[in-house]
């Protein structure tokens, strides 16, 4: 038994260790993928915008085309007037040059929308290009500030990791899964604790428990946590061994 206390320590010892190198990179990976989400947002935005800015200049060429294939026409059906026959060809021709004059008014307002809308383009684009740099600019210090981090506890992490599927393998499947189902439910996921003079967790434990721990020959759980306790030798002993 005293050898499964060890092993169990041994794991609570390389998963504490484990969950100590994550919490100094803290929410840096979270809040990268965040920053890298609003940059791909902004990108699309400014990509909107830039097409939008291209969709208006081709259409104010056509629509000057436009006004001018009208203004042609416009000008070839009035001299026909001066050459019609009856007043159903006048008549004909008038509406044909109604037409194009409708065309040609409809074409200089939306000229002076496009043109608007164009103007304003502009400093919309200005805008999202400043807040990308920013926002990449904060990206890429925050992606060296988790280089640095991840350079001094990679190593570390991938050492304990290998160490740790070894003390699994050790471990009888029972006390593994009650050792993960303590974790799991602990806010702080830590299922093994030891009893260090006469308490475990800061938590004084029944002078009974206390020779129960000492005698290193059972499983012994806390009342109170729910927590398994062990002497502190033991992650003594885990420290001893698995320290890098």
């Amino acid at each position: 038994m005293k050898e499964v206390l060890q092993q169990l320590a041994n794991l609570q010892y390389i998963d504490s260790r484990i969950d100590e190198l994550k919490q100094l990179r803290g929410d840096l990976p979270e809040d990268i993928l965040d920053v890298e989400t609003d940059i791909a947002r902004l990108e699309a935005k400014q990509a909107k915008l830039e097409q939008e800015d291209k969709d208006l200049s081709v259409e104010l060429n056509q629509l000057e085309l436009d006004i001018t294939s009208s203004t042609e026409k416009v000008t070839k059906y009035e001299e026909q007037q001066l050459t019609v026959r009856n007043n159903r060809e006048y008549d004909a021709l008038t509406k044909e040059i109604e037409v194009q004059k409708q065309v040609i008014e409809k074409a200089y307002l939306r000229i002076e929308e496009a043109k608007k809308r164009k103007e304003l383009v502009a400093p919309e684009k200005a805008i999202i290009d400043e807040k990308l740099d920013d926002v990449r600019t904060d990206l890429e210090k925050m992606k060296a500030n988790l280089d640095t981090v991840m350079g001094s506890t990679q190593e570390e992490e991938d050492q304990l990791i290998v160490k740790r599927e070894e003390v699994v393998k050790n471990i009888d499947p029972r006390y593994l899964r009650n050792y993960n189902r303590l974790r799991d439910g602990l806010s702080n996921g830590i299922a093994v604790v030891a009893m260090d003079r006469g308490a475990a967790f800061g938590m004084s434990l029944p002078p009974q428990t206390q020779v129960e721990v000492r005698r290193m020959n059972k499983i012994i759980f806390d009342e109170s946590s729910g927590r398994i306790v062990v002497d502190k030798a033991f992650f003594d002993k885990a420290k001893e061994q698995l320290s890098f």
